[in-house]
């Protein structure tokens, strides 16, 4: 259910009128807002929107490398680092839209380093004509998927300990600093408000029990029609196991270990073996689920608390209702189920196997790239010899 909030103490449920026609909305997430549903949703539907007089301007779902490139921040492990003409390319297309409205979705724009970065992406947007909507869940659910996520990203530590370093160990900014620069979200809203002024900035509270609400606001704030927007399935957004993801953060340790290049990472392990774990296995809906002991619970629920209060004297609109910020998940009916990462894991054999392939299918996909490499058992004993050698100077020369 959708509530209108911006005035305290009220939660009648409300319908949001559409936003003024030419309205530029820069939709920043943050992460674990429901943002790559949405994102699918209207880049299905972008042709349909065009008939309503709202455009989708991105070439693609979602415009990481622009956001990643005006935020200053480089791309996944391994990958190229976005650079400003991938910026330069949204906001070209964003002014093309001339005096329609648009939608401008990325959770990367979250990570704005400061208010001139902020400031810079809303003038360059059209000041005068941006709006911007932030989603927002309890931290409790994205404290997980986050984890999870940045062990996708190399990470090897643990839950728990990473949970210690992000709410006991002052100041709270290893080993993942952009997380409370995502996730402190009544300082993300405020540091946004202060660009575009309180009228010109909407916090949607994301209702889990409500699977198509968020949808539908999106609907009433563009002036779409009810319906328009459809979910679209994503297997590749789904969540990893806790047998995947311990998985993952034992071979981003020997990965580590070892010294191996970000790109082979890139390639091989997120773009071969996890993207085909995602893509092909499909854990069972009452699987067992990444857990979150009862001290973090407590922490995070209290971090909720003190955020919806703080949200709320802003003066900002806000739709939906600001105490779900601070919920606790419900006792899950067989603690099994949301135990915290085991300490012997067992992954199914069946995915196991699907990840190697996926590693040997990342490698037969380009051919050209290892066309010219012989295995160690061909190549001559005096030729290894030399390429040994001038390793072993490289290492001592940097040491």
């Amino acid at each position: 259910m959708e509530t209108d909030c911006s005035t305290p103490g009220t939660t009648a449920p409300v319908t949001p009128e559409p936003l003024p026609a030419g309205t530029r909305l820069l939709h920043i997430g943050p992460h674990e807002t429901g943002t790559t549903a949405v994102q699918g949703a209207l880049f299905a539907a972008k042709d349909a929107m065009a008939a309503h007089g709202v455009r989708f301007p991105a070439h693609s779902r979602h415009p990481v490398e622009a956001a990643l490139a005006v935020c200053g921040r480089p791309g996944m492990t391994g990958d190229a680092r976005p650079a400003e003409r991938h910026w330069r390319r949204l906001v070209d297309a964003v002014h093309a839209t001339g005096d329609r409205t648009s939608l401008i979705s990325s959770e990367f724009f979250a990570d704005a380093p400061d208010d001139a970065t902020v400031a810079r992406i809303v003038d360059e947007l059209g000041r005068d004509r941006v709006h911007v909507l932030v989603t927002l869940r309890p931290l409790v659910r994205i404290m997980p998927s986050q984890w999870q996520q940045y062990v996708q990203n190399g990470l090897r530590m643990g839950y728990e300990d990473w949970l210690d370093h992000m709410l006991r160990r002052a100041p709270y900014e290893k080993p993942n600093p952009s997380f409370w620069r995502r996730h402190r979200h009544d300082r993300l809203v405020e540091r946004w408000a202060r660009a575009v002024g309180v009228a010109n900035l909407t916090v949607v509270v994301v209702d889990d029990s409500d699977r198509g609400g968020l949808t539908r606001t999106f609907e009433s704030l563009l002036g779409l029609p009810g319906g328009l927007l459809e979910e679209v399935p994503d297997a590749a957004d789904r969540s990893l196991t806790p047998a995947e993801t311990e998985m993952l953060r034992i071979l981003n340790r020997e990965f580590r270990g070892n010294g191996l290049p970000d790109e082979i990472y890139s390639k091989l392990v997120r773009g071969g073996a996890v993207a085909r774990m995602k893509n092909v296995c499909r854990p069972a809906p009452d699987g067992e689920r990444i857990g979150t002991p009862e001290w973090a619970l407590e922490a995070a629920a209290a971090i909720g608390a003190e955020t919806a209060g703080r949200i709320g004297g802003l003066g900002v609109r806000v739709l939906g209702d600001p105490a779900l910020l601070s919920a606790r998940p419900s006792p899950s009916p067989s603690p099994s189920r949301a135990a915290t990462v085991p300490a012997a894991p067992r992954i199914d054999p069946e995915t196991a196997a699907q990840a190697l392939y996926g590693v040997l299918a990342a490698v037969a996909a380009e051919p050209a790239r290892t066309a010219g490499i012989r295995p160690v058992h061909r190549t001559p004993s005096g030729e290894l010899v030399r390429v040994l050698g001038h390793r072993v100077l490289r290492r001592l020369r940097r040491t």
